[in-house]
């Protein structure tokens, strides 16, 4: 028998034998919460979304603002709506979380919504991220970690979540070329 006979012989027994084996049962899942479908209501919005994923793999860097020197979470959501929307926001989390923007819930949330949250416990915020659409967000995690798309669905994120606030407005979006 020649080689590629007995190879052709060896693919079907082991395509056969797959096609006889049982399906496993199908694993519980546990409900997750309820986001609101992300509407991505505009070009700024899709410019927000675009450079945060495009940044997801850049360094951790305590103080870090810029993708050459790494990002922490403030500094990230800083550079992103600078360099995609041409806004200028508040430096640390705790003055972004004050900033005049209206708050959000979690079930209206949008892309480009910043989401904060309490992971020292109690309320004080302490880390921050960019909301990107179906639960899922942006943001810079910790020390010897990279920027990264996260799910707030996350039995850690849903425990630490704070609250959100809308920095793009509709007057702002109105201007835009």
């Amino acid at each position: 028998m020649t080689m590629s006979a007995r190879l052709a012989l060896m693919f079907l027994a082991a395509l056969l034998s797959a096609c006889a084996s049982r399906t496993p049962p199908p694993a519980k899942v546990a409900r997750a919460p309820v986001f609101a479908p992300s509407q991505s209501f505009s070009p700024v919005a899709d410019d927000v979304l675009f450079r945060a994923l495009g940044l997801v793999g850049t360094p951790y860097r305590w103080g870090g603002n810029t993708p050459d020197s790494g990002f922490d979470c403030s500094g990230l959501i800083g550079y992103v709506y600078r360099d995609a929307a041409g806004i200028t926001l508040p430096r640390t989390t705790s003055e972004m979380i004050g900033m005049q923007a209206p708050s959000v819930g979690k079930t209206a949330l949008q892309t480009g919504d910043v989401i904060f949250f309490a992971t020292n416990g109690g309320s004080q915020v302490s880390h921050a991220g960019i909301y990107v659409g179906e639960g899922r967000f942006v943001h810079a995690p910790a020390t010897g970690g990279t920027v990264k798309l996260d799910s707030l669905s996350k039995a850690y994120w849903q425990k630490a979540y704070l609250s959100a606030k809308r920095v793009l407005q509709p007057e702002h979006l109105a201007r835009n070329p």
